[in-house]
């Protein structure tokens, strides 16, 4: 398992060894002592996600008041994702920064995101499904958002899917009215 930093500090990414034989493949994608090691803080486990989506289905900024936060581990398990993480930590000397990740059933990256991190994934193909494990319950007086297109963020997001057919972006309501990231405090 290679765990490493992202240009957002707080967030990493874990590339995991596959195991191949004529019966498929095994993929340790999570494993404490290593997360641990790697990142020099536990992950606590309190709610897992799973959402599927078509392709062209952009889902957030979205991001938890910190405090409390939320930490997520995202991995996709089916098709293909661009994940983006954001500093939305007013102070960090990296606010406003974001890096961005593919995540896909080939190389099985998943991204490590720390509280007061802002999130994005992007699907590049019908049907792909990601798995979020989160370090908090869903709490809706918590949940924030912010517009992905902000242009002071100018997040490069792509046009084109994973078999090269263009994308038309799909949002939910609640994200197509997301403040832009001059509201963040």
């Amino acid at each position: 398992m290679d765990i490493r930093e992202l240009a957002v500090p707080g967030a990493w990414v874990v590339t995991p060894r596959q195991f191949r034989d004529e019966r498929g493949a095994f993929v340790e994608s999570f494993k404490a002592s290593e997360f641990e090691k790697a990142t020099g803080r536990p992950f606590e486990l309190c709610q897992v996600n799973c959402s599927v989506s078509a392709a062209g289905v952009l889902r957030g900024i979205h991001y938890t008041e910190d405090p409390p936060g939320q930490a997520k581990y995202v991995t996709c398990v089916r098709g293909a994702f661009l994940d983006v993480v954001v500093d939305l930590r007013p102070g960090s000397p990296t606010y406003g920064r974001w890096d961005s990740v593919l995540l896909d059933d080939v190389d099985r990256r998943s991204v490590f995101l720390s509280e007061g991190l802002g999130h994005a994934i992007l699907s590049l193909e019908d049907q792909s499904t990601v798995t979020y494990l989160c370090s908090l319950e869903y709490t809706p007086e918590f949940d924030r958002d912010v517009d992905a297109f902000d242009a002071t963020l100018a997040i490069d997001w792509p046009t084109v899917g994973r078999d090269g057919a263009p994308l038309t972006y799909v949002r939910s309501p609640k994200d197509t009215v997301a403040p832009p990231f001059t509201a963040v405090t």
